[in-house]
């Protein structure tokens, strides 16, 4: 059985153009990100899922400089776009990330995987998304290839089509779902980039404790914004866009 994080990016942003390619300390946000996915223990491969627009070009140089497997598809219906994916590299079960997350958490990844693999054949969707008590910017999501098959084959609304996985848990009579809580909710922490007050803060997390610890955890960035407490205003003002408005 193969899993695979697939990693949806793209240069275009209603809020933030090129969010994940800005730098600090002279790396990428996705660098940043993809270095992270590699300490995941339960994935086989990693996959950059971007489109086929010339402006993606240099999400593509990127991959091929740091020896990522990567596939182009669709802009609008990311749903084929992992759906090819994940066909064209043969992948059984599919952990779904987002380039956004440039300090996700690999030991949160792992426990959604397994949840997932300490359930097959009983669930068909995990995540800690469905409640949230994880940051937002940590979010996993772990489904099979058959669900997603499912959802490609049988999903017509445009919601769905570009969200991926909004077919699984607005449908919980076709799917099995079960979500992963954190003991402490911690959901009110967002750590995801959409616009600059968000870059800003995750430059200040990165600044400060990636010299330090490169392998770095949630708990770690809960201490530090805990002793910098002015940090916590400089996007809590900003609001997620809702399901059919995100870019």
């Amino acid at each position: 059985m193969k899993i695979a994080a697939i990693i949806q990016a793209r240069m275009g942003s209603t809020r933030l153009s090129g969010k994940i390619l800005k730098t600090v300390n002279e790396k990428t946000l996705l660098e940043y990100q993809l270095e992270r996915i590699k300490a995941v223990k339960n994935i086989d491969q990693i996959i950059v899922a971007t489109t086929i627009k010339d402006n993606e070009q240099p999400i593509v140089e990127l991959c091929e400089k740091l020896g990522i497997d990567y596939y182009r598809g669709s802009e609008q219906d990311v749903l084929s776009r992992y759906y090819e994916t994940a066909r064209k590299y043969k992948v059984d079960v599919i952990v779904r990330l987002t380039s956004d997350c440039p300090i996700i958490d690999p030991e949160i990844i792992d426990k959604v995987i397994n949840l997932y693999l300490n359930n097959e054949g009983s669930v068909d969707y995990v995540s800690n998304t469905l409640e949230r008590t994880y940051p937002r910017g940590l979010d996993t999501e772990v489904f099979s290839f058959e669900a997603l098959s499912k959802a490609y084959h049988d999903a017509v609304l445009q919601r769905d089509r570009e969200h991926v996985t909004a077919y699984f848990y607005t449908n919980p009579e076709l799917f099995k779902l079960q979500g992963l809580k954190n003991e402490e909710s911690c959901g009110y922490h967002r750590w995801t980039v959409d616009t600059n007050e968000d870059f800003e803060l995750i430059r200040k997390i990165i600044e400060s404790l990636y010299p330090i610890n490169k392998n770095f955890r949630m708990n770690d960035v809960i201490a530090l914004i805990n002793k910098n407490m002015k940090w916590k205003e400089i996007n809590e003002h900003i609001e997620q866009k809702k399901l059919n408005e995100e870019r």
